[in-house]
């Protein structure tokens, strides 16, 4: 195989971003203040050879251009799905337009930010990324989504697709909360457990900081918050999830 990249390597590598972007100048951006984080960085000029460098290389972190020769990032990302490969994508992209996001999310992307950026807000979403890509394989579980009432949250990419089609990037606490609810459904999951579980047992919010995340959490699924058809209030202990809409007498 033909080389498909320009190699850079810190002196202390920690995780591998694969930079797949035809602009020569932005690129050479990207990748200096990418390294300055403390990341390795591989670049890759156009979609053919981003292709084969995502196979070869297997980075922690895609950072995607759409517009590309040969083969647009949307394609690229699209095939590498295909074959089940659950690399986080970051797209870039010229287009900013509502409909260019939802084929980016739809087609396996797990963030999307339009050219013109701020580097600091693309280095908080780089890190961001890692980061949750790392909790992920930590918590890992037999499934990586879950759906009810129309709703569906996947685990792997934070997003929760809604009953009216919206789409929405969870916090990570809000995915935790979630993901221990949804893990116990039908099981009543008491504020401490939650505190423990998402905060450790060496912080100290307090319980209404639970109560908070959960009044999030109604908003997005429950189509009457105030009176919640899968996530219940157990008055005096905690939180039930009930995927099928049980009625709760508590």
């Amino acid at each position: 195989m033909t080389k498909p990249t320009s190699s850079r390597r810190t002196a202390h590598p920690v995780k591998l971003v694969l930079l797949v972007e035809d602009e020569a100048t932005l690129a050479e951006v990207i990748a200096d203040n990418l390294e300055a984080e403390g990341y390795r960085v591989e670049i890759a000029p156009d979609g053919k050879q981003g292709l084969e460098a995502w196979q070869a290389l297997t980075p922690n972190l895609i950072v995607l251009d759409v517009m590309l020769p040969y083969v647009n990032g949307f394609d690229v990302c699209k095939e590498m799905r295909a074959r089940g490969d659950t690399t986080p994508v970051l797209f870039l992209s010229a287009k900013g337009q509502a409909d260019d996001r939802v084929t980016g999310l739809s087609v396996g992307g797990d963030d999307y930010l339009t050219k013109p950026f701020h580097l600091p807000e693309f280095l908080l979403r780089v890190g961001n990324m890692l980061k949750r890509q790392q909790w992920s394989s930590e918590a890992s579980t037999v499934v990586d989504k879950v759906a009810f009432g129309g709703n569906e949250v996947n685990f792997r990419t934070w997003v929760a697709t809604l009953a009216t089609g919206q789409q929405e990037l969870l916090g990570e606490r809000e995915l935790k909360i979630f993901k221990l609810l949804t893990e116990r459904a039908g099981e009543v999951v008491s504020r401490d457990d939650i505190l423990d579980e998402v905060w450790g047992e060496d912080a100290f919010p307090s319980s209404r900081t639970v109560d908070n995340f959960v009044l999030r959490l109604r908003k997005l699924f429950e189509p009457n918050p105030s009176e919640p058809t899968y996530i219940h209030t157990i008055w005096g202990v905690g939180y039930k999830f009930t995927p099928e809409g049980n009625p709760e007498d508590a």
